[in-house]
C-alpha cells in the first residue's frame, strides 16, 4: 500500500497519495481548488469594469427601460445602480411619460418578451393606478391572465367575455376567477351571489367555493348578497427613517410603530408588540369612524406568525388578550431571549402625502410593502380573518412587512378590525 503523503499546504492536516501529489504539486485537492478559486478571483478583480448603463440619461422614461432590460451576467462587469428606486421614478412620471411607457409594454408584446412587458404593466397600474384597459385585449389574445389585478378596470365587453369564458375553460378558471374579483363591478357581484346559492357544476375543480375568490379583490358577499368592502382606497406608506427625523416629529408623529407592550403572551411570555399605535382622525383610519382617539395594534411576534391574534380593545382603545385566542398545537421553544428583531431600535414613520391604493398590491414587485390601508400584500392566498364575535370577516387596515427594515428579516404581519365588535387581529405570512 503507498505511503500517504502529508499536505504542503500550511495548517491543512489533510494527506495524499504520491500520484496526487504528483498532479497537485504536493497539495490536498480541497487546497488546489482553493488556490484555483483564488486566482480566479484575483483575475476577476484585476480585470473587472464598472458598467454604468444610466450614464448620459435624464429622461424618466430611457431610464426606467434601461431598468426593465434584461441585463447580461458577467462576473467581469459591475454595473452601476440607479440612485432612485423604481417605483419612485413611476410614481413621479407625467401622464405623457406613463403613456409612453405603456407604449413601450405593447412593442414589446408584439416581439414576444412578455415577461418585461408584464412587469412595466404591473408598474403603471399598481403604483400608478393607471388605467390600462385598451392593452387587454391583447393580454387576452397571448392568454396571459396573471397577474390577475391587470384586468381591474376592464370594460364591461371583457368581463362578458371572462364570465362566459369561466364555465367552460378548465385550465385558466381559477385565473378567470381572479380576474373577475379584480373586476367586482355590479355584475360581477350578481354573478358571484347566483354561484354562491346555486353552486355551478364546475365548482368541484375547484379548492374554495367561486365566491371566496372575491376576497383577492379586497371584497366580499355580504349576506345580503352585496358587495362589502374589506379594504380602504386611502393609503399611506410607513417607512424607515432615521433617529434626527424621528426625534423632530415625535411629538406631532400621526402613527408609532413596533413598541414593546407591558404585557406578556400568555403562551411564549415574552413581551406583546404594539405594531401600530395610530391616530384615529388619521385620514387612513377615520372612515373607520373608531370612538377611541388612538388605534392600538398588538400582537405576539412570535406566537403571531404560527397562528391568528385577536386582541379586544377596552373603552381607553389599550389592547387586551382576546379569551377568543386558540393555542396551535405546535409552537417553537424560543431559547434565545436576542432572536427576535430589536422592535424599539427601528424607527419608523408615516408617509406625508396618500399613495396609490394598489401600490402593494401584487408582492413580485420591487416596492416596500409597509402601509396603512390600501390592499395587502398577499405572500400566499388572500386570508382576511373572521371575527369571533359576529363572524364577519374582518377589515384590513395596515401591513408591516419585516423586510422593508430588517436586512436579515421576511415576512409579513397583517392588521385587521371589527369596529362592531371592538376587535384586532393579526396574521403573518412568508414566502
Amino acid at each position: 500500500m503507498a505511503e500517504r503523503i502529508p499536505c504542503k499546504t500550511e495548517g491543512c492536516s489533510s494527506t495524499i497519495l504520491p500520484t496526487t501529489s504528483a498532479k497537485t504539486g504536493g497539495i490536498c485537492m480541497p487546497c488546489q481548488q482553493e488556490q484555483v478559486r483564488q486566482e480566479q478571483q484575483a483575475y476577476i478583480e484585476q480585470h473587472r469594469k464598472t458598467v454604468n448603463l444610466y450614464e448620459g440619461l435624464t429622461n424618466p422614461v430611457d431610464i426606467l427601460k434601461v431598468m426593465h432590460a434584461q441585463r447580461t451576467y458577467s462576473p467581469l462587469i459591475q454595473y452601476v445602480d440607479y440612485p432612485h428606486r423604481k417605483e419612485h421614478i413611476y410614481v413621479s412620471l407625467t401622464a405623457a411619460e406613463a403613456e409612453q411607457m405603456l407604449k413601450y409594454a405593447v412593442e414589446l408584446l408584439d416581439v414576444g418578451n412578455e415577461d418585461e412587458a408584464e412587469q412595466i404593466l404591473l408598474s403603471l397600474v399598481c403604483y400608478r393606478n393607471d388605467n390600462i384597459s385598451e392593452v387587454l385585449p391583447k393580454l387576452l389574445e397571448r392568454d396571459m391572465y396573471y397577474p390577475s389585478i391587470l384586468f381591474k378596470d376592464s370594460s364591461a365587453e371583457i368581463r362578458e367575455r371572462l364570465l362566459q369564458q369561466v364555465e367552460w375553460d378548465d385550465d385558466n378558471r381559477n385565473h378567470l376567477l381572479l380576474i373577475l374579483s379584480w373586476i367586482g363591478d355590479a355584475e360581477v357581484v350578481r354573478q358571484f351571489e347566483e354561484w354562491r346559492l346555486l353552486s355551478p357544476k364546475w365548482a368541484g375543480q375547484l379548492f374554495v367555493n367561486p365566491d371566496v375568490y372575491a376576497l383577492e379583490g379586497g371584497w366580499e358577499l355580504a349576506s345580503n348578497g352585496e358587495r362589502r368592502e374589506l379594504i380602504s382606497d386611502i393609503c399611506y406608506a410607513i417607512r424607515a427613517t432615521d433617529e434626527q427625523q424621528v426625534d423632530s416629529v415625535a411629538e406631532t408623529s400621526a402613527a408609532h410603530f413596533l413598541k414593546t407592550n407591558n404585557s406578556n403572551c400568555p403562551w411564549c411570555k415574552r413581551k406583546l408588540t404594539i405594531l401600530m399605535d395610530a391616530d384615529t382622525t388619521h385620514p387612513s383610519l377615520a372612515y373607520l369612524g373608531l370612538p377611541m382617539e388612538r388605534l392600538q395594534v398588538a400582537t405576539c411576534e412570535h406566537c403571531g406568525g404560527f397562528s391568528t391574534i385577536y386582541m379586544e380593545l377596552d373603552q381607553q382603545g389599550e389592547p387586551v388578550w382576546s379569551r377568543f385566542n386558540q393555542k396551535p398545537d405546535y409552537l417553537p421553544n424560543w431559547d434565545d431571549e436576542d432572536s427576535n428583531v430589536a422592535v424599539e431600535e427601528i424607527k419608523l414613520t408615516l408617509s406625508s402625502e396618500p399613495h396609490s391604493p394598489y401600490y402593494a398590491a401584487t408582492w413580485i414587485l420591487t416596492q416596500q410593502d409597509s402601509q396603512i390601508g390600501g390592499h395587502p400584500s398577499w405572500v400566499q392566498d388572500a386570508d382576511y380573518p373572521h371575527c369571533p364575535c359576529c363572524a364577519q370577516r374582518m377589515r384590513f387596515i395596515g401591513q408591516l412587512d419585516w423586510a422593508d427594515f430588517d436586512q436579515y428579516g421576511e415576512g409579513i404581519f397583517y392588521m385587521f378590525i371589527c369596529v362592531e365588535d371592538r376587535l384586532t387581529a393579526t396574521l403573518y405570512q412568508q414566502s
